[in-house]
């Protein structure tokens, strides 16, 4: 099965860049064969958010939620099941600090 893990934190936190860094992990997890694709995000502040209203096209600077957490970063990962899905969320340094979404791809 395919996931995408949303990495979620709070830009405001103040952690080691050593504890963060993933380099480790990505070896790990590309070796193991299950990260296909891994991107970080510039800062929340660099978004811009668009939805159409009644025809009419609405700009806002910023991210669509206004919550502590944004997300930072994704990755696309091809897991046995949610169960090696949900271990391999668990393994990245971000998850001590921050939060790990996993959304299923939907498949028709």
């Amino acid at each position: 099965m395919k996931y995408l893990m949303l990495l979620a934190i709070d830009e405001n936190v103040v952690v080691d860049p050593a504890e963060m860094d993933p380099r480790a992990w990505d070896e790990e997890m590309t070796r193991r064969g299950v990260v296909t694709v891994k991107e970080r995000l510039t800062q929340v502040a660099d978004s811009t958010t668009v939805k159409v209203r009644e025809g009419e096209v609405l700009i806002a600077d910023g991210p669509f939620a206004e919550t502590k957490e944004q997300i930072g970063g994704f990755c696309l990962l091809e897991c046995a099941d949610l169960d090696e899905a949900i271990e391999v969320a668990a393994q990245h340094p971000v998850a001590r600090f921050g939060t790990m979404e996993l959304r299923p791809l939907y498949y028709q």
